[in-house]
């Protein structure tokens, strides 16, 4: 295959008739600048330029090819300028994959609301609690709780400060009462969340000074955080899930805190990426909004706490 750079070192050559001189305006060594001719020439099967000691002309086999090699470069240098002009508008296709319950609950009308504003923008959403195979399925980009397992993966914070939070429906908590100590849960119906094969049953906690945990168990378990949640809502038990997840509910007197003097378990939302040249200007668009948003609820959540 002809590599872009040797094109343009013959192109320059026959404008400047000098190697030489095509060589100082590309910045190379006269024996890099040779070696390249030779190199195209070889691929080609055919001698482009005829060189002595003080000329250079093009052979007639360099004279039918100049014209397509200006061609190919000029179709270059335009798809450069189209791909330039289209990072400077918002369009194309976004694909993203989010957790199944943060994709629903809270991402699902901000992604609206980023369409409204840039409707050129064409959006594919995969949800699901399994970590996206970057590198294997269409999505550019994955938002993902926690830290990525992958160290190749480009990890960009979203919500860096967001944790997990004891939650239940006012109906559940005046059924059964609202656990006044960590250790009460075990009286309780907890809510679990599955993740592949394990069982999210220990919940740990940091009560200012240490932290404290506990195994908990309940009457059912989905591998869906979504499900989770709206069992929660429906009055069944008691969920330890992400604020992200659950803010609305709770802000809505659907939901209520329990035991607020606790802090969760850090849950930092990040966005993945298999290269950083996948950070394209909607993609950046979108963080931005992202990081914005959720820094509002994590706003919430504090002023939350401190007023109860």
């Amino acid at each position: 295959m002809l590599r872009f750079d040797d094109l343009q070192l013959f192109v320059r050559a026959a404008d400047l008739g000098s190697l030489s001189a095509a060589a100082r305006v590309m910045d190379l060594s006269p024996a890099v600048a040779s070696a390249a001719l030779k190199r195209i020439e070889q691929q080609l099967g055919a001698r482009l330029l005829a060189r002595s000691t003080r000329s250079l002309r093009l052979t007639a086999e360099g004279e039918g090819f100049l014209e397509y090699a200006r061609a190919a470069l000029g179709s270059l240098d335009e798809g450069r300028r189209l791909l330039a002009s289209g990072q400077d508008h918002v369009s194309g296709v976004l694909q993203l994959s989010a957790p199944s319950d943060f994709g629903r609950n809270q991402l699902l009308p901000w992604l609206d609301e980023f369409q409204r504003e840039y409707p050129q923008l064409t959006v594919r959403l995969l949800l699901g609690d399994r970590i996206a195979d970057l590198f294997r399925q269409p999505v550019d980009i994955a938002l993902r709780y926690g830290e990525p397992e992958d160290s190749s993966l480009i990890a960009l914070p979203v919500a860096p400060d967001n944790l997990r939070v004891l939650c239940a429906a006012p109906s559940y908590l005046a059924r059964m009462g609202a656990p006044r100590h960590l250790e009460q849960l075990a009286q309780h119906n907890c809510l679990l969340y599955m993740l592949g094969s394990r069982v999210h049953d220990h919940w740990s906690f940091h009560d200012g000074k240490r932290e404290v945990s506990l195994t908990v168990s309940g009457d059912r378990f989905s591998d869906d955080a979504d499900v989770v949640r709206r069992w929660a809502v429906a009055g069944v038990g008691i969920a330890y899930k992400s604020w992200l997840d659950v803010s609305t509910d709770v802000l809505a007197g659907r939901l209520r805190v329990i035991l607020p003097e606790l802090r969760g378990e850090r849950t930092p939302l990040n966005l993945l990426c298999a290269h950083r040249a996948q950070l394209s200007k909607p993609i950046n668009l979108l963080r931005e909004m992202l990081v914005s948003r959720c820094a509002k609820l994590t706003a919430q959540r504090l002023e939350l706490l401190t007023s109860g």
